[in-house]
């Protein structure tokens, strides 16, 4: 029956396709590959980026593009997932809300023959054949780099050997840049004893929870704070605000490091608010496009596509500032 509704769904989405615009598309005289594809959320000015990369790139493919969105919640991911199964897309591309939990709906798309390309963040899954490949950020490196971008920083600074306080402001609990921003930092910090992570908690990738979530470790430790590492730009932002309301400077006080390089980012780090951005490119669109053509084309895909992306501070910062994008 399901197979039924599926095969039926995408006749009708090809049906309209065709009355709709057929000439232009193409669609009458031969169907274009259809992606469904769920993303996490709309929140914050990455994400945003990475969807309008997505539709920008389908529609330059000539893909049909299926959007639809989790609203960071998993559950809701599922039901998209599962309505996007049901249409018959040809491809399904999904940027996950959480690291596990990923098996059960990833066998139903094996068992309906739907490739599946997980975008952005990873997934852990028992059978990793169950999904195509995986697109984005090496996230545990981005945590290393954020660490090894600090650690050269406080040497430049000739405070290398003091003891160096750290508050870390995490994403969405148990999701993959939360996890392994947090596993990167951590590993390389633990070679070094002086650095301590005095507390850390979650602010949801959101501006106005950095802020809370900062204004909370700033009195909690009376102030004794050295640096924020904040999972995305969005909460170092809000970070910025709440040490400048507590009296303290940014970027000369508290050393403050993001994650992500959007442009808001750029501008404080020239304003000297912030120390640095660890680059995590949204623009995942042609890339996207370019494995969703080849495996309906039955060619090879690597199993790891990884973006290449670069580290911001006051010595490049101005400089790369007018061709960001985002």
């Amino acid at each position: 029956m399901k197979n039924r509704v599926r095969y039926l769904t995408l006749a009708i989405l090809c049906f309209l396709m065709c009355f709709w615009g057929g000439e232009k598309t193409g669609w009458c005289t031969e169907r274009s590959i259809v992606l469904g594809f769920v993303q996490v959320s709309p929140e914050g000015t990455w994400r945003m980026t990475n969807t309008q990369s997505v539709k920008d790139a389908a529609q330059a493919a000539g893909i049909t593009l299926i959007y639809r969105v989790g609203t960071n919640n998993y559950t809701n991911q599922i039901r998209e997932m599962e309505e996007l199964i049901d249409m018959g897309v040809d491809v399904l591309a999904f940027s996950p809300s959480q690291v596990n939990g990923w098996d059960t709906i990833l066998e139903e798309t094996r068992r309906f023959d739907i490739p599946v390309i997980v975008l952005d963040r990873a997934i852990d899954v028992t059978d990793p054949s169950l999904y195509v490949t995986h697109i984005g950020s090496d996230m545990i490196e981005e945590g290393r780099r954020a660490a090894r971008w600090l650690v050269a920083y406080m040497q430049r600074e000739n405070r290398g050997d003091q003891p160096v306080r750290i508050v870390v402001l995490e994403g969405v609990k148990g999701s993959t840049p939360a996890v392994y921003r947090d596993k990167g930092f951590r590993e390389v910090l633990a070679a070094y004893p002086n650095y301590t992570i005095v507390d850390s908690k979650p602010a949801d990738y959101i501006f106005s929870k950095g802020e809370e979530v900062m204004s909370e470790f700033l009195k909690s430790t009376h102030g004794a704070i050295d640096v924020v590492f904040a999972h995305n730009d969005e909460m170092a932002l809000g970070a910025v605000e709440a040490i400048k309301q507590y009296g303290k400077k940014p970027g000369t006080d508290i050393v403050v490091i993001g994650v992500d390089a959007i442009k808001k980012a750029f501008e404080a780090i020239m304003a000297g608010d912030m120390n640095a951005t660890i680059e995590c490119s949204p623009l995942l669109g042609p890339q996207l496009m370019d494995a969703v053509k080849d495996i309906v084309a039955g060619k090879s895909v690597p199993k790891r596509i990884v973006t290449v992306e670069q580290d911001f501070d006051a010595t490049n910062a101005t400089e790369a500032y007018p061709d960001r994008v985002y």
